[in-house]
């Protein structure tokens, strides 16, 4: 048995498996984005474009920046500005980026992140469910 140069089908799968793992590129850092303007400013663009966002649901990046033109959202210089300013967004958590299949083709959406419920809501979910009759089982004859 020559067990220097054969090697079995396993050392071909991971040796296919490794050179895909390594060859990927590293996701970007999107916590170190640079919104290219100013802190108090950055807050207030990206304020806008999350309420732009809450109110319109999950968008691409073509509607949000056809709403974001609409609502004349002042800082916000040109298409590009406003994908960093979503990158920001998202690196401070602020916004949800997932994809939706359509057919063959890829969507790509953002969206706000679930809120908590509200404190109506809590209440009714917190209440304990309470039975006042046991339900009737039926055992088998043998």
């Amino acid at each position: 048995m020559n067990w220097i140069g054969g090697g079995g089908g396993n050392v071909g799968l991971i040796k296919n498996s490794m050179l895909r793992y390594f060859s990927r590129q590293r996701a970007v850092n999107v916590r170190k984005i640079n919104p290219k303007v100013p802190f108090p400013e950055a807050a207030l663009i990206s304020q806008s474009l999350y309420n732009i966002i809450k109110e319109r649901g999950p968008l691409s990046i073509a509607n949000t920046w056809n709403y974001a033109k609409e609502a004349n959202i002042s800082g916000l210089n040109s298409k590009t500005h406003m994908k960093i300013m979503l990158k920001w967004m998202r690196g401070r958590k602020m916004l949800k980026f997932f994809c939706n299949h359509v057919g063959s083709s890829k969507k790509f959406l953002h969206s706000t992140l679930p809120e908590e419920p509200r404190s109506d809501q809590s209440k009714v979910l917190s209440e304990p469910n309470l039975q006042t009759e046991k339900p009737s089982r039926k055992r088998k004859q043998k």
